[in-house]
C-alpha cells in the first residue's frame, strides 16, 4: 500500500530495498499440513470495476489512491494487460506530484544547468546498464521518457512551474512535433538515449519555453520509473528517507499518513514519538498544518508541511471522526522507530508467546534477539511472529532473523544479470531458537517479511496463517549519482525459496487461510464486530495445537 511515514517522511515502505534484507534458527520441524481456509467473508470483483474504481479515483486526481488500487487489482488478476496500464499511468501521475512537492527536486530544477542534468541522465543510464537486472533497451527507455513528459504537460505542478503561458493549442503541437522527431530516430546505445533527451530539451525550449533541466529530468524519471514497479529515481530527500529507514531512525513526529477517501489519515503511531505523547493516535484525520488546510494538499504535500527541525513545534488540527476537531501541538525530534513491539504472551498456561515484526531495518536481529530471550524468561513454549503489513527491508537482515529458527540448509537464493548477484544464503546450527512457530502474513507481508515465511514453510519449521502475501521477490541496489546528492533504486536480482519456487507476483501461501470482512489498513486488521481479530485468534489456536503435538 502506498503510504507516508514522516521519519522525515518515507516513501513506499521498505519492499523496494531488497539489497538491505533477512533470517536465524529453530531445530523443531513441524509435520506439513494441508492447506485450511476459514471463510469469514468473501466478495469478488471483474476486471471492468476495477478499472471503472480506479477510474474514478483518476478523474479526482487521487493519484496515490489510484496506484494503490490498480497495484491490488493486479494481484488478483496477475497479466491483465488494461490493469498494467492503468497503473503505469497512475505511477507517473504520483510519482511526478511527489518530485514536484519536494524541495530537494525543486532547487535542483533552479540548480543544475542544462549540460549537468544530460551527465546526470548519462550516469543514470550508465548504472542502468552495469546494475539492471535486464538488458536494457534503450529505446524503449526514450520512450518511456516521452510518456513521462507527456505526462508532466497534463500535471498542474508542472505547468505552473515550467510553462505558465503556453495555451493548449501550442503544447499539443509540441507533442505531435516530438512523437514525429524521435519517431524518425533508431535508438540503439546509451549515448543515442542521452542524445535523444537533449533533442527533446531543446525543441520544448524552443516551441514552449520550458527550462531544458526540467526536460531531461522528466526523461531520466521515466527511464528509472518504469523500469518495474521496484526501480525509481530518489531525489536528495527521499534518498536521505531510505537511510533513514535503513538506520530505524528520523527526526519528526512519528506518524505515517495514507489518503483514505480523500482525507488525510494517520495510519500509524510510533510508540514513545512526539505524536504519541500528544495525544494523536491512528485513525485521526489531519485538517490543518500550521493554519493551511490539507484539503488540496496530496500526501507528499502535507508530509512536507510536517517535515522541519528537531525542537521546532506544528500546530495540527486533527479530528478522530466523529469527534470534533482539536488542536495539537507537536515538538519535532529524535524518532528511533522500532522494528519490533507487542511483546507479550498471550496464553500463559499453553506458554504462547507473540511479537509483531514491523520490517527489517539494521537493528533487527539484535532488537528480536532480546525479545526472544524476554519471552522465554516470561514462559514462551510457542511463538507467533505477526508480519502482517511488513513491506520488508534489508536482504541481510532478513536472513539473520531466519537464521535464528532454522537450524540448517539454505534460506534464499538470489540471481542477476551479472554472476556476483548469484549467491545463497544458509542457515547454521549455532543460536537456533528450537521453539515452535506460527507465522501471520496478510496481503501486504512482501520482500523481506516473504523470506522469512517462505523459509519457514519449506523448512517445515512453522505454521503459516492468513492470505497470501504480496509477491515481490527482487532485490534492489541504492546507488548515489555522481553529479548530484540524488540517487537511483535499480532492480538488481531475484529471490527464490530454499526450494527454488519464485516469489514475484507469487507470494507465500499460508498453511491456514483466514479471510476477514474488513481489508487490512496498512497491516492494521480491522476487528470484527465483537472486537476479535480473526487472523490473530486462528493463529492462537494453531500455536496450541502445535504445543499438543509436542
Amino acid at each position: 500500500m502506498r503510504r507516508r511515514v514522516l521519519f522525515s517522511s518515507l516513501m513506499v515502505g521498505f519492499a523496494a530495498l531488497a539489497v538491505l534484507f533477512a533470517g536465524a534458527a529453530l531445530p523443531q520441524r513441524v509435520s506439513a499440513q494441508q492447506a485450511t481456509t476459514i471463510s469469514i467473508s468473501t466478495g469478488s470483483l471483474q476486471v471492468g470495476d476495477l478499472l471503472q474504481q480506479g477510474r474514478q479515483l483518476e478523474l479526482q486526481r487521487r493519484w496515490g489512491e489510484a496506484l494503490a488500487h490498480y497495484e491490488d487489482a493486479m494481484r488478483l488478476f496477475p497479466g491483465e494487460s488494461l490493469l498494467q496500464r492503468r497503473f503505469e499511468l497512475a505511477r507517473s501521475h504520483y510519482d511526478l506530484e511527489r518530485r514536484y512537492a519536494d524541495r530537494s527536486y525543486l532547487n535542483a530544477l533552479v540548480e543544475l544547468p542544462p549540460a549537468k542534468a544530460l551527465d546526470l541522465y548519462g550516469d543514470v543510464l550508465l548504472k542502468i546498464q552495469v546494475h539492471y537486472v535486464e538488458v536494457p533497451s534503450w529505446q524503449e527507455l526514450v520512450d518511456r521518457g516521452t510518456d513521462n513528459l507527456d505526462v508532466a504537460l497534463s500535471e498542474r505542478s508542472f505547468v505552473e512551474r515550467n510553462l505558465p503561458q503556453q495555451s493548449q493549442a501550442a503544447v499539443d503541437a509540441f507533442r505531435r512535433e516530438l512523437h514525429d522527431t524521435l519517431a524518425q530516430r533508431v535508438v540503439r546505445s546509451r549515448s543515442e538515449t542521452r542524445e535523444a533527451a537533449a533533442t527533446a530539451a531543446q525543441l520544448a525550449q524552443q516551441r514552449l519555453q520550458i527550462p531544458p533541466t526540467a526536460v531531461v529530468l522528466e526523461y531520466m524519471c521515466g527511464a528509472t520509473n518504469t523500469l518495474d514497479a521496484y526501480s525509481a529515481y530518489l531525489t536528495p530527500n527521499q534518498l536521505n528517507e531510505v537511510y533513514s529507514q535503513i538506520e530505524g531512525n528520523f527526526v519528526g513526529l512519528g506518524i505515517e499518513l495514507k489518503a483514505i477517501d480523500g482525507k488525510l489519515s494517520i495510519v500509524r503511531v510510533i510508540p514513545g514519538s512526539p505524536a504519541e505523547q500528544a495525544g494523536i493516535r491512528p485513525g485521526d484525520r489531519i485538517a490543518s498544518v500550521d493554519g493551511q488546510s490539507t484539503a488540496d494538499l496530496s500526501t507528499d504535500e502535507a508530509a512536507n508541511l510536517l517535515q522541519g527541525e528537531a525542537g521546532t513545534v506544528v500546530e495540527l488540527t486533527v479530528a478522530h471522526p466523529p469527534l470534533a476537531l482539536r488542536r495539537v501541538s507537536v515538538c519535532r525530534r529524535r524518532v528511533d522507530v522500532p522494528s519490533i513491539d507487542h511483546v507479550r504472551i498471550l496464553d500463559a498456561n499453553q506458554g504462547v508467546a507473540y511479537l509483531h515484526l514491523a520490517c527489517f531495518q539494521k537493528t533487527t536481529s539484535r532488537d528480536l534477539e532480546e525479545a526472544l530471550w524476554k519471552l522465554h524468561h516470561d514462559g514462551m513454549k510457542c511463538l507467533i511472529i505477526d508480519l502482517r503489513g511488513n513491506p520488508g527491508g534489508l536482504l541481510v537482515t532478513a536472513v539473520e532473523v531466519v537464521d535464528k529458527f532454522v537450524g540448517a540448509g539454505v534460506i534464499v537464493s538470489t540471481r542477476g544479470r551479472s554472476l556476483q548477484e548469484d549467491f545463497t544464503y544458509s542457515a547454521h546450527s549455532s543460536g537456533t531458537w528450537r521453539v515452535p512457530l506460527v507465522v501471520l502474513i496478510d496481503q501486504d507481508s512482501a520482500s523481506a517479511a516473504e523470506i522469512l515465511a517462505g523459509a519457514i514453510r519449506d523448512h517445515r519449521r512453522g505454521t503459516i496463517v492468513g492470505v497470501r502475501s504480496f509477491g515481490k521477490g527482487s532485490v534492489q541496489g541504492i546507488f548515489p549519482l555522481d553529479f548530484s546528492s540524488a540517487g537511483v533504486r535499480l532492480t538488481t536480482a531475484r529471490f527464490y525459496s530454499p526450494s527454488g519456487r519464485p516469489y514475484s507476483r507469487v507470494g507465500v501461501e499460508p498453511h491456514l487461510q483466514v479471510h476477514h470482512a474488513a481489508r487490512p489498513i496498512d497491516g492494521v486488521v480491522a476487528p470484527t464486530s465483537d472486537g476479535e481479530d480473526p487472523m490473530l485468534t486462528a493463529a492462537l489456536e494453531a500455536a496450541r495445537e502445535l504445543r499438543q503435538r509436542r
